[in-house]
């Protein structure tokens, strides 16, 4: 099930992937727990001069988190798998 959440959050660690070593977030803060990602798909959204960028992330446990990146602003959009 799809949880919606639309909350600001902060990315605690990195990392990058394929030859152009784009950048992912490894760890994020929520719901007073350190959030750890094993892998997942970045897509960008350009609109003009703005760019936006969605992840869609893999935790540690199976669940996966939708996230959105404009400029240095984080926020989680979604939950799927999570237990509440």
């Amino acid at each position: 099930m799809t949880k919606f959440i639309d909350r600001e959050i902060n990315v605690n660690a990195y990392y990058f992937a394929g030859r152009e070593m784009k950048t992912f977030p490894k760890q994020i803060e929520y719901g007073n727990q350190a959030i750890t990602f094993t892998n997942g798909l970045r897509f960008l959204i350009q609109q003009g001069s703005k760019a936006t960028r969605l992840f869609d992330m893999s935790a540690t446990d199976g669940s996966t988190y939708r996230l959105r990146q404009t400029g240095s602003s984080w926020r989680l959009l979604t939950t799927k798998g999570v237990q509440a």
